[in-house]
Protein backbone atom coordinates (compact mmCIF):
# COMPACT_ATOMS: atom_id res chain seq x y z
CA UNK A 1 0.00 0.00 0.00
CA UNK A 2 2.70 2.39 0.82
CA UNK A 3 4.68 1.66 -2.54
CA UNK A 4 1.21 2.36 -4.46
CA UNK A 5 0.11 5.71 -2.39
CA UNK A 6 4.08 6.50 -3.18
CA UNK A 7 3.79 5.55 -7.12
CA UNK A 8 0.14 8.04 -6.73
CA UNK A 9 2.26 11.28 -5.15
CA UNK A 10 5.01 10.85 -8.01
CA UNK A 11 2.21 10.58 -10.86
CA UNK A 12 -0.01 13.38 -9.16
CA UNK A 13 3.50 15.54 -8.93
CA UNK A 14 4.31 15.01 -12.39
CA UNK A 15 0.97 16.04 -13.29
CA UNK A 16 0.85 19.15 -11.64
CA UNK A 17 4.64 19.95 -12.77
CA UNK A 18 3.33 19.16 -16.38
CA UNK A 19 0.49 21.91 -15.99
CA UNK A 20 2.77 24.39 -14.71
CA UNK A 21 5.26 24.10 -17.51
CA UNK A 22 2.30 24.10 -20.29
CA UNK A 23 1.08 27.32 -18.66
CA UNK A 24 4.67 28.87 -18.35
CA UNK A 25 5.65 28.38 -21.43
CA UNK A 26 2.47 29.20 -23.04
CA UNK A 27 2.91 32.76 -21.13
CA UNK A 28 6.30 33.38 -21.81
CA UNK A 29 6.08 32.84 -25.06
CA UNK A 30 3.13 34.99 -25.71
CA UNK A 31 4.90 37.78 -24.07
CA UNK A 32 8.13 37.21 -25.84
CA UNK A 33 6.22 37.43 -28.71
CA UNK A 34 4.21 40.39 -28.19
CA UNK A 35 7.50 42.73 -27.30
CA UNK A 36 8.91 41.00 -30.68
CA UNK A 37 6.07 42.38 -32.36
CA UNK A 38 6.32 45.43 -30.92
CA UNK A 39 9.98 45.71 -31.69
CA UNK A 40 9.26 45.01 -35.52
CA UNK A 41 6.71 48.19 -35.43
CA UNK A 42 9.14 50.41 -33.67
CA UNK A 43 12.41 49.70 -35.62
CA UNK A 44 9.94 50.73 -38.70
CA UNK A 45 9.22 53.84 -37.44
CA UNK A 46 12.12 55.43 -35.23
CA UNK A 47 11.63 55.82 -31.56
CA UNK A 48 9.42 58.92 -30.04
CA UNK A 49 9.67 60.82 -26.77
CA UNK A 50 8.22 59.41 -23.75
CA UNK A 51 4.33 60.34 -22.41
CA UNK A 52 5.10 61.58 -19.28
CA UNK A 53 2.05 59.20 -17.72
CA UNK A 54 2.08 58.03 -14.20
CA UNK A 55 0.02 55.87 -12.32
CA UNK A 56 -0.19 52.07 -10.93
CA UNK A 57 0.50 49.68 -13.52
CA UNK A 58 -2.89 46.98 -14.19
CA UNK A 59 -5.61 47.14 -16.49
CA UNK A 60 -7.45 50.42 -14.71
CA UNK A 61 -3.77 51.85 -14.22
CA UNK A 62 -2.92 51.86 -17.98
CA UNK A 63 -3.06 54.94 -20.30
CA UNK A 64 -4.28 53.53 -23.92
CA UNK A 65 -1.42 54.16 -26.47
CA UNK A 66 -1.81 53.64 -29.87
CA UNK A 67 1.54 54.26 -31.30
CA UNK A 68 3.84 51.63 -29.06
CA UNK A 69 6.88 54.67 -29.82
CA UNK A 70 5.66 56.58 -27.48
CA UNK A 71 5.82 53.98 -24.61
CA UNK A 72 9.13 52.53 -22.65
CA UNK A 73 8.86 49.58 -24.35
CA UNK A 74 9.26 51.62 -27.86
CA UNK A 75 12.10 53.34 -26.54
CA UNK A 76 13.82 49.92 -25.46
CA UNK A 77 13.25 47.83 -28.68
CA UNK A 78 14.17 50.61 -30.98
CA UNK A 79 17.15 49.48 -32.94
CA UNK A 80 17.39 46.35 -30.87
CA UNK A 81 18.45 43.67 -33.04
CA UNK A 82 19.43 41.42 -30.29
CA UNK A 83 19.42 40.55 -26.66
CA UNK A 84 20.99 38.42 -23.62
CA UNK A 85 19.93 38.08 -20.28
CA UNK A 86 19.56 35.83 -17.57
CA UNK A 87 16.48 35.98 -15.12
CA UNK A 88 14.81 34.45 -12.26
CA UNK A 89 11.13 33.13 -12.69
CA UNK A 90 8.14 32.87 -10.25
CA UNK A 91 4.69 31.40 -10.86
CA UNK A 92 2.09 32.17 -8.10
CA UNK A 93 -1.39 30.86 -8.06
CA UNK A 94 -4.75 33.36 -7.48
CA UNK A 95 -4.19 32.52 -4.11
CA UNK A 96 -0.40 34.00 -4.12
CA UNK A 97 0.68 30.73 -3.40
CA UNK A 98 4.17 29.96 -5.18
CA UNK A 99 3.71 26.75 -7.44
CA UNK A 100 7.62 27.18 -9.08
CA UNK A 101 10.34 29.11 -8.99
CA UNK A 102 13.07 28.93 -11.02
CA UNK A 103 16.13 30.64 -13.15
CA UNK A 104 17.08 30.79 -16.70
CA UNK A 105 18.77 32.68 -19.51
CA UNK A 106 16.91 34.25 -22.56
CA UNK A 107 18.66 34.91 -25.97
CA UNK A 108 16.69 37.34 -28.79
CA UNK A 109 17.93 37.97 -32.16
CA UNK A 110 15.35 39.35 -34.13
CA UNK A 111 13.11 38.92 -36.50
CA UNK A 112 12.12 35.21 -35.14
CA UNK A 113 14.53 33.64 -33.39
CA UNK A 114 15.27 32.79 -29.78
CA UNK A 115 16.64 30.63 -27.05
CA UNK A 116 14.53 30.42 -23.29
CA UNK A 117 16.46 28.11 -21.43
CA UNK A 118 14.92 27.37 -17.85
CA UNK A 119 15.89 25.44 -14.80
CA UNK A 120 12.81 25.01 -12.28
CA UNK A 121 14.17 24.40 -8.02
CA UNK A 122 13.72 20.42 -8.30
CA UNK A 123 12.59 20.23 -11.77
CA UNK A 124 14.14 19.30 -14.68
CA UNK A 125 15.98 21.77 -16.98
CA UNK A 126 13.89 23.23 -19.77
CA UNK A 127 14.29 24.67 -23.47
CA UNK A 128 12.12 26.55 -25.94
CA UNK A 129 14.30 27.39 -29.30
CA UNK A 130 12.43 29.36 -32.20
CA UNK A 131 15.09 29.06 -35.83
CA UNK A 132 13.15 31.22 -38.24
CA UNK A 133 11.69 28.07 -38.99
CA UNK A 134 10.37 25.55 -36.29
CA UNK A 135 9.35 26.10 -32.20
CA UNK A 136 11.13 23.34 -30.09
CA UNK A 137 10.55 22.48 -26.54
CA UNK A 138 12.52 20.14 -25.42
CA UNK A 139 12.10 18.63 -21.42
CA UNK A 140 15.15 17.01 -20.44
CA UNK A 141 13.82 15.40 -17.73
CA UNK A 142 11.14 13.78 -19.56
CA UNK A 143 13.68 12.86 -22.75
CA UNK A 144 10.99 14.33 -25.11
CA UNK A 145 11.26 17.24 -27.98
CA UNK A 146 8.04 18.57 -29.42
CA UNK A 147 8.42 20.85 -32.77
CA UNK A 148 5.74 22.82 -34.61
CA UNK A 149 6.32 24.52 -37.93
CA UNK A 150 6.05 28.28 -37.28
CA UNK A 151 3.68 28.01 -39.84
CA UNK A 152 1.23 25.84 -37.83
CA UNK A 153 2.35 27.44 -34.62
CA UNK A 154 1.20 30.34 -36.33
CA UNK A 155 -2.10 29.53 -37.43
CA UNK A 156 -3.20 27.71 -33.99
CA UNK A 157 -2.01 30.88 -31.54
CA UNK A 158 -1.68 34.08 -33.27
CA UNK A 159 0.56 34.90 -30.41
CA UNK A 160 3.53 32.86 -31.32
CA UNK A 161 4.99 35.28 -33.72
CA UNK A 162 8.82 36.64 -33.15
CA UNK A 163 8.00 39.38 -35.90
CA UNK A 164 5.14 41.75 -37.28
CA UNK A 165 4.00 44.42 -39.12
CA UNK A 166 2.56 47.36 -37.61
CA UNK A 167 -0.92 46.13 -39.10
CA UNK A 168 -0.88 42.34 -37.71
CA UNK A 169 0.21 44.33 -34.52
CA UNK A 170 -2.45 46.61 -33.78
CA UNK A 171 -5.07 43.81 -35.07
CA UNK A 172 -3.53 41.35 -31.99
CA UNK A 173 -2.72 43.09 -29.40
CA UNK A 174 -3.21 46.76 -27.62
CA UNK A 175 -0.21 48.52 -25.97
CA UNK A 176 -0.86 51.20 -23.37
CA UNK A 177 1.51 52.93 -21.03
CA UNK A 178 0.64 52.07 -17.63
CA UNK A 179 2.73 54.60 -15.52
CA UNK A 180 5.49 54.42 -13.15
CA UNK A 181 5.60 52.09 -9.89
CA UNK A 182 8.34 51.03 -7.94
CA UNK A 183 11.29 52.69 -9.99
CA UNK A 184 10.11 51.43 -13.32
CA UNK A 185 8.38 52.75 -16.49
CA UNK A 186 5.51 49.81 -16.95
CA UNK A 187 3.80 49.38 -20.68
CA UNK A 188 0.68 46.47 -20.46
CA UNK A 189 0.53 44.67 -23.06
CA UNK A 190 -3.10 42.95 -24.00
CA UNK A 191 -4.28 40.34 -26.67
CA UNK A 192 -7.11 41.35 -28.15
CA UNK A 193 -8.54 37.55 -29.01
CA UNK A 194 -10.38 36.52 -26.03
CA UNK A 195 -8.66 33.19 -26.67
CA UNK A 196 -4.83 34.42 -26.43
CA UNK A 197 -2.76 32.32 -23.73
CA UNK A 198 -2.85 35.16 -21.16
CA UNK A 199 -4.98 38.10 -20.48
CA UNK A 200 -2.42 40.47 -19.89
CA UNK A 201 1.39 41.01 -19.35
CA UNK A 202 2.98 43.80 -17.64
CA UNK A 203 6.95 45.23 -18.85
CA UNK A 204 8.83 47.17 -16.32
CA UNK A 205 12.03 49.31 -17.56
CA UNK A 206 14.78 51.74 -16.47
CA UNK A 207 16.16 53.56 -19.48
CA UNK A 208 16.71 51.34 -21.98
CA UNK A 209 16.72 47.92 -19.64
CA UNK A 210 13.83 45.46 -19.44
CA UNK A 211 13.86 44.84 -15.39
CA UNK A 212 10.64 43.27 -15.21
CA UNK A 213 8.38 40.71 -17.09
CA UNK A 214 4.97 39.68 -15.13
CA UNK A 215 2.23 37.91 -17.32
CA UNK A 216 -1.13 37.00 -16.46
CA UNK A 217 -2.96 34.13 -17.09
CA UNK A 218 -7.08 33.46 -17.68
CA UNK A 219 -6.72 31.78 -14.02
CA UNK A 220 -5.40 34.09 -12.22
CA UNK A 221 -1.73 32.47 -12.01
CA UNK A 222 0.57 34.71 -12.57
CA UNK A 223 4.39 34.78 -13.96
CA UNK A 224 6.55 37.17 -12.96
CA UNK A 225 10.53 37.52 -13.95
CA UNK A 226 12.94 39.59 -13.00
CA UNK A 227 16.34 40.16 -15.68
CA UNK A 228 19.93 40.76 -14.74
CA UNK A 229 22.96 40.68 -16.90
CA UNK A 230 21.32 42.05 -19.57
CA UNK A 231 23.01 42.72 -22.87
CA UNK A 232 21.70 44.89 -26.03
CA UNK A 233 23.41 43.93 -29.60
CA UNK A 234 24.74 41.19 -27.65
CA UNK A 235 26.56 38.27 -29.99
CA UNK A 236 24.40 35.18 -30.23
CA UNK A 237 26.20 32.28 -32.11
CA UNK A 238 23.93 30.35 -34.60
CA UNK A 239 24.82 27.41 -32.85
CA UNK A 240 22.63 28.62 -29.82
CA UNK A 241 19.52 29.69 -31.57
CA UNK A 242 19.33 25.77 -33.45
CA UNK A 243 18.30 22.61 -32.01
CA UNK A 244 18.87 19.24 -32.60
CA UNK A 245 17.48 16.67 -30.72
CA UNK A 246 20.37 14.52 -28.57
CA UNK A 247 20.44 10.52 -29.61
CA UNK A 248 17.36 8.85 -27.80
CA UNK A 249 14.97 11.87 -27.53
CA UNK A 250 11.51 11.03 -28.50
CA UNK A 251 10.47 13.62 -31.47
CA UNK A 252 6.94 14.63 -31.47
CA UNK A 253 6.50 16.36 -34.91
CA UNK A 254 8.32 16.79 -37.94
CA UNK A 255 10.55 20.19 -38.19
CA UNK A 256 10.79 22.13 -41.69
CA UNK A 257 13.90 21.95 -43.03
CA UNK A 258 15.98 25.27 -42.16
CA UNK A 259 16.54 27.62 -45.56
Amino acid sequence: MATQDRAIGTRSRAAARAVVCAVVRALVLGALVAAAQAADVGSATGAAGATGATGATGATGATDATDVNGTALGRFLDGLTALRAEFAQTVVDASGKTLETGRGTLLVHRPGRFRWEYQPNGGGAQLLVADGTNLWFYDRELQQATVKPAAAALSATPVVLLSGTAAALSETFTIADAGAREGLSWVEVTPRSPTAEFSRAELGFHGLQLLRLVIHDRLSQTVTLNFTRSERGARIADADLRFTPPAGVDVIGTPQPLP
